[in-house]
């Protein structure tokens, strides 16, 4: 019998140690509900895990991608139908207007709402856009998408109404140019007087707006003023804003009227130059190879853009409404094609969408099946712990009373 060494209690000690130890890791296996908690758990597990996990999150997010390529592409074909709308409506309009029963003043009707129609399509056309990327403007020579250029329209801008009395500086980032309008100083009339504005001259033509006469008729005031020279004379400032419109439609989005203090001003607006189209890249996969990019165009579909600008059906008969006919046409063509492509790329996106999600479901449950405690098994794991654990503390117990039997020898 010895004192020195209680190697029983040594060996009872040492394995309940270890069955606490094992009792720990299955506590904290059924806490986080995983099997690998650390690299020492599984380290070749681990790995293989953490590189799915890598593949999961990577998918995950390229499906949220090309649903926000989806968002894109039914925000620009929402606009596209408002814009085939607008060019049905063109469409009867140039129709009607070739229609040899309209007087000239009734194509100048039909003429207003056409002006009005190009200009709200070339609005649309610069103004949608998707999460600050503009979607129908395409894109200039630098690639930077969005950007409107205005070289065309500025050169006439510059050589018409740059040079008129009171015309403030082109704005190349907006495509406006304004122009005041002053107290008009055309020459007398032969008959009577008038009082009225003008503006310009713009393009070596003076535009005077008669408000009223005397000793004769308005209509014969006009008459009067354009018989002098290089006049054009109006009664209303929307017949004269109209003129303007028509003389530079090409170039010219639109014309309308402002006050800048107590000064009135003509705002003259353009048509942006034509872009290539902008190229949106949707990055639909967990790695950086080409093959994980869906690449869809869009062209530039202002009025421009669909040859639009400048469309004319007014006049004194039906020819140039006649040939608006074919260029609305061409133009519904084009739109007709860019929301086909749009429709096809929205289709695809939704297949990728759905595969992308298909292997993210599988890749996570393969990932499950290596990280995730099975819970079961674990706890009737620490259930057997729990007992060992009792029986070895009562074994200790019974061990550290062994050697007590000694002390009977030494009494």
């Amino acid at each position: 019998m010895i004192v020195k060494h209680n190697l029983t209690a040594m060996n009872s000690n040492r394995m309940l140690g270890l069955t606490t130890a094992s009792q720990a890791k299955a506590t904290e296996k059924l806490s986080s509900g995983y099997k690998i908690n650390r690299a020492a758990d599984d380290a070749a597990g681990l790995a293989i895990s953490e590189k799915m996990r890598k593949q999961i999150r990577g998918l995950t997010q390229a499906s949220l991608n090309a649903q926000d390529g989806i968002s894109a592409v039914q925000t620009a074909d929402g606009a596209l139908n408002e814009v085939h709308d607008m060019v049905q409506r063109l469409t009867e309009l140039s129709v009607k207007a070739a229609n040899g029963t309209l007087s000239e003043t009734d194509r100048d009707a039909v003429q207003n709402e056409v002006d009005q129609l190009v200009a709200e399509i070339d609005r649309v056309s610069t103004t949608t856009k998707f999460n600050e990327t503009h979607l129908l403007r395409g894109t200039n020579a630098n690639g930077s998408a969005g950007l409107l250029t205005y070289t065309s329209a500025t050169s006439v801008i510059n050589a018409a109404f740059a040079g008129a009395t009171g015309a403030t500086t082109f704005n190349t980032d907006t495509g406006t140019i304004g122009v005041k309008v002053d107290t008009a100083t055309a020459p007398p009339l032969t008959t009577g007087t008038f009082t009225g504005k003008q503006v310009g001259p713009i393009g070596g033509t003076t535009y005077i707006l008669v408000d009223s006469a005397k000793d004769v008729s308005v209509k014969e005031a006009i008459k009067d003023i354009e018989g002098k020279g290089s006049y054009k004379a109006f009664s209303s400032m929307s017949a004269l804003t109209s003129a303007l419109k028509a003389a530079y439609g090409e170039n010219i989005r639109a014309v309308t009227t402002y006050l800048n203090g107590s000064d009135l001003y003509l705002k003259a607006e353009t048509f942006a130059d034509i872009n290539s189209p902008i190229d949106l890249s949707l990055h639909v996969g967990a790695d950086s190879t080409d093959d994980n990019k869906i690449y869809m165009n869009i062209s530039q579909l202002s009025a421009r853009g669909l040859g639009l600008n400048g469309l004319t059906v007014s006049g004194d008969n039906a020819d140039a409404a006649t040939a608006a006919i074919d260029v609305v046409a061409d133009a519904l063509q084009r739109v007709s094609n860019q929301r086909a492509s749009l429709g096809a790329i929205q289709n695809r996106l939704e297949h990728t969408i759905a595969n992308l999600d298909n292997i993210v479901e599988n890749t996570t449950s393969a990932e499950a099946s290596i990280r995730d405690t099975d819970m079961a098994t674990q706890m009737v794991e620490y259930s057997n712990n729990q007992i060992l654990a009792q029986a070895g503390q009562a074994m200790l117990a019974q061990a550290n009373q062994a050697t007590s039997g000694v002390m009977s020898l030494l009494q």
